[in-house]
């Protein structure tokens, strides 16, 4: 297999799916490749209750009834909505979803404020038309076209991104189930094939930018997925993809227990003070989310590998936190200086050494960002 610098889910995972697919006895709906039942254990893992000769490890942290409301709506002919903060991996399963499903999760459509009916619709290939005219050789089918001709799973990243024309058009396919062609004089309507399904994402911090429409939110099955607050599932998430990130990268470099509960202690603090915040000024630019951990840890692992002695320490750890979170000047650094002198200070001197270099590290990476 030619290198991926990342892997869709079906191709990272295709021996567990071939191994699911082959002991799977259960009823399909659609064309689905998997059983409801094996996608659950595919999102969420098996436990020994469920009678497998082999593991499958858990790739989605979340409450099981999200997962398994997703997966009865996509067995409906209504579009899936999965919304939430940033960070709280609604993309991951999407892409979980369509993977165990259709086995194809880069049916992607991103929205964005230039995304246009054009790219959930189809377009044409300019050279072609001039040549030979208008033909269903010279359109060029949007994800969601070909997601509807193949009878598969396409996705719409960040939703509420896009116009109001854009969520017009998506009304129209996920009610009628078929785009026409009018520039066609035949074979001018592409019917989806049973199958066909919508898995969209939107932020709830951008309500108000463009919000759906009632007829739209009537075509979607809505599932809120909340901020993980249970540190233990929160810590399965940040070890999990921070084990993908080592191999990705072929690093061997161990994250100390320790310097991972700091971490999370961090979060939890500093998400704590913004829930407390009294003003916008109060509370950091950044979400807090357990993506943006993530995305610490990883920074900082990569600058003990690079520019370090491949040892994962607390001061640079804290340094990593500091200039991912600190976005605004000198707001953000302001609040992260508080908490600083506020929290870890006396944390290092009654904690001892760890919390001191997290503390020295932090002002160190204060001071050259002021």
């Amino acid at each position: 297999m030619t290198e991926m610098l990342r892997a869709p889910a079906e191709v990272k995972y295709a021996d567990e799916i071939d191994w699911l697919e082959s002991v799977d006895t259960d009823p399909k709906p659609f064309s689905w490749r998997l059983s409801p039942r094996m996608v659950r254990l595919f999102v969420l893992g098996s436990e020994r209750a469920d009678g497998l000769d082999r593991e499958i490890p858990q790739k989605w942290f979340g409450d099981r009834s999200f997962v398994e409301r997703s997966i009865v709506t996509l067995a409906s002919d209504r579009g899936l909505l999965l919304i939430g903060d940033p960070g709280t991996g609604k993309s991951w399963l999407a892409e979980l979803l369509a993977a165990a499903i259709c086995r194809n999760s880069t049916l992607v459509v991103q929205g964005t404020a230039g995304t246009t009916e054009d790219h959930i619709k189809y377009s044409w290939n300019v050279s072609m038309v001039i040549a030979k005219g208008q033909s269903r050789q010279s359109m060029i089918p949007s994800p969601i076209m070909t997601a509807m001709e193949q009878g598969v799973v396409g996705r719409f990243e960040e939703l509420t991104r896009s116009t109001s024309d854009v969520q017009d058009a998506l009304i129209s396919i996920l009610s009628e189930k078929y785009v026409s062609i009018p520039e066609l004089d035949h074979d001018n309507i592409v019917f989806a094939k049973p199958g066909f399904s919508i898995i969209a994402t939107a932020n709830s911090r951008d309500r108000g930018v463009n919000d759906l429409s009632s007829a739209l939110k009537r075509r979607f099955n809505f599932v809120r997925i909340p901020v993980v607050t249970n540190k233990r599932s929160e810590a399965e998430i940040v070890r999990f993809r921070t084990e993908e990130l080592l191999r990705r990268h072929r690093i061997e470099l161990e994250v100390p227990p320790t310097l991972l509960d700091i971490l999370l202690e961090s979060f939890a603090d500093l998400r704590a003070a913004a829930a407390s915040a009294t003003s916008d000024d109060e509370k950091l630019e950044s979400a807090l989310s357990t993506a943006e951990q993530i995305g610490v840890l990883e920074d900082a692992i990569l600058h003990s590998q690079f520019f370090g002695d491949r040892t994962l320490r607390a001061g640079t750890l804290a340094g990593s936190l500091m200039g991912s979170l600190a976005r605004r000047s000198p707001e953000d650094l302001a609040i992260l200086n508080k908490y600083l002198h506020g929290v870890v200070e006396p944390r290092a001197k009654q904690d001892g050494d760890t919390w001191g270099d997290f503390l020295d590290g932090g002002r160190q990476a204060i001071a050259a960002l002021s």
